[in-house]
C-alpha cells in the first residue's frame, strides 16, 4: 500500500488553468484575423499557454483568493496575457489539421 493511496487530491487545483482559459475567451472574442476554434485547437492553445506560465495551485477557498489578488497586482496578469496571445498565434500558424474550420 502506498503512502498516498488514502489521500484525497480533489482539492488541489492550478488556478493558472482557469485564468488561461479566461484569457483565452477574451482574446478570441476580440481576434480579428482567421482562425480555427475547433475543440482540438482551442485546448491546444490552452495547453500551450499553460506550458508557458509559472502554475499557481492552491488547496482552499483562501488559496484561489490570493491567486485572484495576485493576478491583479503582479506581472502574473502579464505573463498570461502574452502567453495565450503567443499560443493563439502559434497554433493559428500551425493547427494540428490541415483545414480551417470555424
Amino acid at each position: 500500500m502506498s503512502a498516498i493511496d488514502n489521500i484525497d487530491f480533489e482539492f488541489l487545483h492550478n488556478e493558472a488553468e482557469k485564468l488561461i482559459v479566461t484569457e483565452l475567451g477574451r482574446q478570441l472574442d476580440s481576434y480579428t484575423r482567421p482562425i480555427c476554434l475547433c475543440n482540438e485547437c482551442v485546448v491546444d492553445m490552452a495547453a500551450m499557454a499553460l506550458n508557458n506560465v509559472k502554475p499557481l495551485y492552491r488547496v482552499s477557498l483562501l488559496g484561489s483568493l490570493y491567486t485572484a489578488t495576485a493576478m491583479e497586482e503582479s506581472d502574473y496578469a502579464s505573463s498570461v496575457r502574452e502567453a495565450v496571445f503567443n499560443a493563439i498565434e502559434k497554433i493559428r500558424k500551425h493547427p494540428s489539421h490541415d483545414t480551417v474550420k470555424q
